[in-house]
């Protein structure tokens, strides 16, 4: 009965199969708008969420970490109770460290409306507010120290603790928001990149369904009607043909656009956010190695320490670092496959993908080896009992100074290079 009724007449099978084709068509062309419409959902998210938490949580380590040294430089550059201060770079500091502060601010405030819902994120973001106001209130009293006669010592103790607490709570937990907001980007992105491979499976299906569909009603006019030519079919199945490679090329494109946004692009700005933090910090310690002499072999040994995570040599020490940087990099520059070095760079350089890319690395490295020279400068003045002379080639924005060399790279003691 069912036979007759679809397939027995000839109005019946043109029936069933311009319902069939309806049909078909309906279903592709949804599939290809609800495609389109979570293509762009996929970027705006990128653009207005995952994009802007992850590098505000990135940021936010960096910024902590120049707060911190510009506290230092302050204190470094403040002289006693502001006699023989150091003008420039005084004043120089105190800017910086209201630019981090109130970048701090605008990061914590980022972060805790991108950690509503998650529980963790949220309790991190509240422990960071309450353990940042904490340390402003001791930076403030080591300020007020100092502007004391004879307050120095009361000063560096108080910035110690900040910088204890910095250490030990806060850039540990930025870290962390880091790496949270980094993995739900990542999250998405998986779930964005398996939807498009699934829709662009149902589009391929549905046009080779489509385009047969069309093909049997060609064959059956031809068949029936001695039709060779149906211009209404030939224009369907053209337009359907069109639809289908036009849908699957935006959704192979997108799909291929957001891997280039996500690997490409912005697991290297994730990596060189993590670089800039250990070079923000490592810089830091330079300050604090001038500031705090209780504590100059902590923070010769944590310098060397970022140092190696920046541009690792085995084995090197302060006094032998610069000779295997400029070994290792020698041999690099004679061959680009000749990597003798690890950390960060390193991973940089492995991984060129656009144009200029390699250049702006190399010349990355080597502003850091005339860096890495100037620190041996100034620990050598140190060691010579000439601590105002190394605190003035630090801290100097002069020609002839550490910061002179390099003014677009590198700040002061404990700023390397906010761009």
């Amino acid at each position: 009965m069912l036979r007759r009724r679809f397939w027995a007449t000839v109005p019946a099978r043109l029936r069933l199969l311009r319902a069939a084709t309806a049909v078909l068509t309906a279903a592709l062309a949804v599939l290809l708008l609800v495609a389109g419409l979570a293509a762009n959902g996929t970027w705006d998210s990128v653009a207005d969420r995952d994009a802007p938490r992850t590098t505000s949580a990135a940021d936010l380590n960096l910024a902590l970490n120049d707060m911190d040294a510009q506290a230092a430089n302050i204190l470094l550059s403040h002289g006693d109770a502001g006699k023989g201060r150091l003008k420039t770079p005084y004043e120089k500091a105190v800017g910086l460290y209201g630019d981090a502060r109130r970048g701090i601010g605008h990061d914590l405030r980022t972060l805790a409306v991108a950690a509503q819902g998650d529980r963790a994120d949220e309790t991190t973001v509240e422990s960071l507010t309450d353990d940042f106001a904490e340390y402003q209130e001791l930076v403030g009293r080591a300020l007020e120290s100092d502007d004391r006669s004879s307050g120095k010592a009361s000063a560096v103790d108080e910035y110690r603790r900040a910088t204890d607490l910095l250490q030990s709570r806060l850039l540990p937990a930025s870290r962390v928001l880091v790496s949270s907001n980094d993995g739900s980007f990542e999250t998405r992105y998986t779930a964005a990149r398996s939807t498009f491979s699934g829709r662009l499976i149902a589009v391929v299906a549905l046009g080779v369904l489509l385009l047969t569909t069309l093909g049997i009603v060609q064959w059956y006019l031809v068949r029936r009607f001695r039709r060779i030519l149906n211009p209404g079919v030939l224009a369907a199945t053209v337009c359907a043909l069109l639809a289908v490679i036009l849908g699957a090329q935006m959704l192979i494109s997108t799909s291929g656009q957001l891997r280039g946004a996500r690997r490409d692009a912005f697991d290297s700005v994730v990596a060189l956010s993590r670089a800039r933090a250990v070079a923000y910090d490592a810089n830091a310690d330079e300050s604090r190695y001038l500031l705090d002499p209780q504590r100059r072999d902590q923070y010769s040994g944590a310098f060397l320490a970022k140092s190696q995570k920046l541009y690792g040599i085995q084995g090197a020490t302060l006094a032998t670092y610069d000779a295997g940087l400029a070994t290792t990099w020698k041999a690099y520059e004679s061959d680009h496959h000749d990597l003798r070095f690890t950390g960060e760079f390193r991973r940089e350089l492995d991984n060129i993908t656009f144009p200029g890319e390699r250049t702006a690395a190399e010349k990355t490295v080597e502003t850091y080896a005339v860096y890495q020279r100037d620190d041996r400068k100034i620990r050598a003045l140190v060691a010579e009992g000439k601590e105002p002379q190394a605190t003035e080639f630090c801290m100097g924005w002069e020609p002839g100074t550490s910061t002179s060399i390099r003014p677009t790279s590198r700040r002061p003691c404990g700023r390397a290079g906010r761009r």
